[in-house]
């Protein structure tokens, strides 16, 4: 008989759990949560209460906070966490993790300070392990309702991708592959910074018409950084790309969306994120981004004004009167 796949989840919020109650579904899986409560939630009563509400989470699911006794039991390790906390927790199960366990990231962000990708730190702190991401249009609370939703595993080698998707498939969540890690992480990632403007756009009541320019402006923005940075342009039209943003962008269940709607409602960012319990990765991605642009001579006005709303006190209505102001120029001047 084939011995099953342990997979390991690290981190107790939203997407984590839905992730390891997918897995769940199909093989032994364990979620870590730093929060023992969280973890006894999931671990006996098969909810994550703090996040999710009531929703039901695969009964097989076990829970834990001891992340030494998880990590060394890991045949697949996927880290849940946020992308400014993903350096100390991946240092922390190092110790524990066995050789060439693949490790796969959900983190949308870039880290402050060094500019890195989730699955540039994990290969910096983990290194010797194959490494990828699990990224799409995925809206957590969706997911665990039972509504049709699609990802990608991200990784360089074939084998190791086809190996990795029938552990987190279910009839209603398909899972494809793509070996262009760095345009698919990058698309998770940028894409927050456009769902803060097109919230803000909602906020401030600005029109539907409004709101598809700023988004389809920013997909362009989004594919101008990505492929610079080394992404496969065609990379930013599937999954990863342009559906991760439509499903950021639009929903009411999108953290970064909220904060872009709330900003344009006339709150601070101050207040906005006093009212939060869970991470919209954008507002600490966007000025890092910013900066990466301004290595690679990438024009980003969307992000610009986002940054200026998030880091420097500017009014909601005050960006977009800054958006308006910009010159247009060929639709497809600098997107390849």
């Amino acid at each position: 008989m084939t011995k099953p796949v342990n997979v390991v989840v690290l981190g107790g919020g939203s997407w984590a759990t839905t992730v390891a109650s997918l897995a769940a579904t199909n093989t032994p899986t364990t979620i870590w949560a730093r929060d023992a409560d969280v973890a006894r939630d999931i671990d006996e009563h098969h909810r994550n209460s703090r996040f999710l509400e009531d929703r039901p989470l695969t009964e097989s699911l076990r829970g834990t906070d001891d992340l030494a006794a998880a990590v060394a039991k890991a045949d697949v390790l996927v880290m849940g966490v946020p992308s400014q906390a993903l350096r100390e927790v991946a240092g922390l199960a190092a110790p524990h993790l066995r050789p060439w366990v693949p490790v796969l990231s959900l983190s949308k962000g870039i880290e402050v300070g060094t500019r890195l990708r989730p699955t540039q730190i994990i290969g910096s702190v983990l290194p010797g392990h194959p490494i990828g991401l699990l990224a799409g249009p995925n809206l957590a609370r969706e997911i665990l309702d039972g509504k049709a939703a699609a990802a990608v595993v991200a990784t360089p080698d074939t084998e190791v991708a086809k190996a990795l998707q029938p552990l987190f498939s279910t009839p209603l969540f398909r899972v494809y592959r793509n070996a262009d890690v760095v345009g698919s992480e990058l698309g998770g990632a940028l894409k927050n910074v456009i769902a803060i403007a097109s919230g803000m756009a909602d906020g401030l009541g600005v029109g539907d018409n409004t709101r598809a320019m700023v988004v389809t402006r920013g997909l362009a923005e989004v594919t101008r950084l990505g492929v610079a940075l080394g992404g496969d342009p065609v990379t930013f039209t599937g999954l990863t790309g342009l559906g991760d943003l439509l499903a950021t962008c639009s929903s009411k269940l999108s953290r970064n969306r909220r904060v872009g709607e709330e900003l344009g409602s006339g709150k601070t960012i101050e207040e906005v994120l006093a009212g939060m319990s869970q991470v919209a990765e954008g507002v600490k991605s966007v000025r890092t981004v910013l900066e990466l642009a301004a290595m690679h001579d990438v024009s980003m006005p969307i992000a610009e004004e986002v940054d200026a709303v998030v880091n420097e006190g500017r009014s909601a209505r005050d960006a977009y009167r800054g958006l308006r102001a910009e010159a247009a120029q060929s639709e497809h001047h600098e997107v390849a």
